[in-house]
């Protein structure tokens, strides 16, 4: 790229930025239109390798739901189809190895091999992880054709893909920083969080507590559309939360697949919001995933075992990217532990 196209390109996207931001100070925001239809995806298992092709629920939330999990810049971004000033986003410049996925649910989108510098000021990708995990259409917002990309999971804006990229294949994904979330190569994280309901949390806090290589559990409210929930709130049945326990451990004495194993043998995963005598939408099955390997591998185990006949019915559990964790109240933390009790598998 020469001087001139360089300085020639920047001054454009400068203006095209500002004349967007422009816009949106005369418009009114009007949410995102989202098809709900299932769509199809490729996921990254615990050695990075691509799953073949499996079909998922879209992620479909509310202004205000989103507004709860991500921050405004991110919100203005992915839910606006707003844009990031040029060099201005945390991964313009960065050169460090990994995968970068989707802010709002976690799909994996990009890796750094794909990455180069396009001199524009903002992450530019020549491929996506998978093709079926980006969506596009077609953006005339500012009087000119382009081609807007977005997450085909939740519909989040990223950015727009032009063809004038390095081989092989000559595109360029421009992407905005404030879209994406990025997990190093090669980092061993001394711990890891999943978060998982399975019913009356205490019950569930105790069973994983006992688990070896455990080494933390709080129990909570996750999956819920308000801030802040209390018992009350929750038992309510209109904050739309479940009762879950986020579980820390160590990923050197302990895999996800044997904390998987601990939680289908937990509970009833076929019974849609309920378990056992517990009767409401607090009691459902989740997982709320926290890595690419962690959705990689729920998936893969609820298909295996809804596959195996041992079960009464089709497996309910919702697995999602989690969002906003919030403590439960003290006197519920470590329940059992305190006060004794046990809660049997219910059947």
């Amino acid at each position: 790229m020469t001087k001139r196209t360089f300085l020639t390109t920047i001054l454009g996207t400068v203006g095209i930025v500002a004349a967007a931001e422009q816009l949106r100070r005369f418009k009114s925001h009007t949410p995102m239109i989202t098809d709900t239809n299932p769509v199809t995806v490729r996921l990254l298992d615990g050695a990075g390798t691509l799953t073949d092709p499996i079909t998922v629920p879209k992620v479909v939330k509310s202004d205000d739901t989103w507004r709860l999990q991500l921050t405004d810049e991110q919100f203005r971004i992915t839910r606006t189809a707003g844009t990031e000033r040029a060099f201005c986003g945390i991964f313009h410049d960065n050169h460090k190895l990994g995968l970068y996925t989707c802010v709002a649910c976690g799909l994996p989108l990009f890796r750094s091999d794909a990455k180069f510098d396009s001199g524009t000021g903002w992450p530019s990708f020549f491929q996506p992880v998978a093709a079926e995990n980006i969506g596009s259409t077609k953006d005339t917002a500012l009087g000119m054709a382009r081609t807007e990309v977005h997450c085909v999971r939740c519909d989040s804006h990223l950015g727009h893909v032009f063809d004038d990229g390095p081989a092989p294949t000559n595109l360029r994904y421009c992407i905005n920083s404030a879209s994406l979330l990025f997990r190093e190569d090669g980092v061993k994280t001394a711990r890891e969080k999943v978060i998982f309901g399975a019913g009356c949390f205490w019950g569930v806090e105790s069973t994983f507590a006992a688990v070896k290589g455990v080494t933390a559990t709080r129990v909570g409210y996750s999956g819920g559309t308000t801030k802040n929930p209390s018992y009350e709130n929750v038992c309510s049945h209109r904050t739309g939360h479940a009762e879950v326990v986020e579980v820390e451990y160590d990923p050197a004495q302990l895999s996800v697949d044997q904390l998987l194993v601990v939680f289908w043998k937990s509970h009833n995963p076929t019974t849609r919001d309920r378990q056992g005598p517990d009767v409401g939408s607090q009691y459902r099955s989740a997982i709320f995933f926290t890595t690419p390997a962690q959705e990689a591998a729920a998936r893969a185990s609820a298909a295996k075992l809804d596959a195996s006949g041992t079960l009464r019915g089709p497996i309910t559990t919702q697995i999602e990217f989690a969002g906003p964790f919030y403590a439960a109240e003290e006197y519920h933390q470590k329940y059992h532990a305190k006060h004794g009790g046990y809660c049997p598998v219910p059947l």
